[in-house]
């Protein structure tokens, strides 16, 4: 299973990460929406070259500019790209031909109800989605905490041409449940392994794997 934990915001906090078992890296960077998690994308390289070779990375952002998406994944050098905005399509595709060797990541909302809140048929270009909660009240859209009805994640996994990543409220207690529900091909986790102090939680982290790799 494929476990990507979000919202890393030191080289510490990444390298406990990848310690407990976490492959992919997610690095925000380019911020429109409410959070605390983002970071320049000097840090962010920082992180990207203190990591093992076989550990992927993750360019997480709010931007709609392909031009500036773009130097910040060169910058970088993610393996990733997961576009959390409305982005135009024209600008998706300008972003893969500049960087075709870069994956693409479109993230897919759903309700607390399951309600698809995503038109996910006009994501033409991707090579992977991202199914995850969105907090309607803050406009916070991702790294929300909340959780939505994974029977539709389900559903998603089983009809979309590309492998799915499910986020949304994951924690150690409910990940085996959603992993055995949906099969999907990863899984992302942000605040559901944090501790008080805002960072990742070691026991935490290390029994969400453990209940992720089922």
């Amino acid at each position: 299973m494929n476990i990507q934990v979000a919202g890393i915001v030191s080289v510490k906090e990444a390298l406990l990460c990848v310690g407990c078992g976490a492959n992919i890296i997610g690095l925000l960077v380019g911020q429109r929406h409410q959070s605390t998690q983002f970071i320049t994308k000097k840090l962010a390289k920082e992180i990207k070259n203190s990591l093992p070779k076989d550990i992927k990375t993750t360019l997480i952002t709010h931007l709609q500019s392909a031009e500036a998406i773009i130097e910040i994944a060169k910058y970088v050098d993610v393996d990733y790209i997961q576009l959390h905005s409305s982005i135009s399509e024209e600008e998706v595709i300008k972003i893969k031909q500049a960087l075709p060797d870069k994956k693409i990541i479109r993230v897919i909302h759903v309700s607390k109800n399951g309600r698809v809140l995503t038109d996910y048929t006009k994501m033409k270009t991707a090579d992977f989605y991202f199914t995850d909660s969105r907090n309607q009240k803050t406009g916070q859209v991702g790294g929300t905490g909340l959780v939505h009805n994974f029977e539709t994640d389900r559903k998603l996994v089983q009809t979309l041409s590309k492998p799915v990543f499910i986020a949304g409220g994951l924690t150690p207690e409910n990940v085996g449940d959603v992993v055995r529900l949906c099969h999907p091909f990863g899984v992302d986790v942000n605040s559901g392994c944090k501790g008080k102090n805002g960072l990742t939680d070691k026991k935490k982290m290390e029994d969400f794997v453990r209940h992720a790799s089922v």
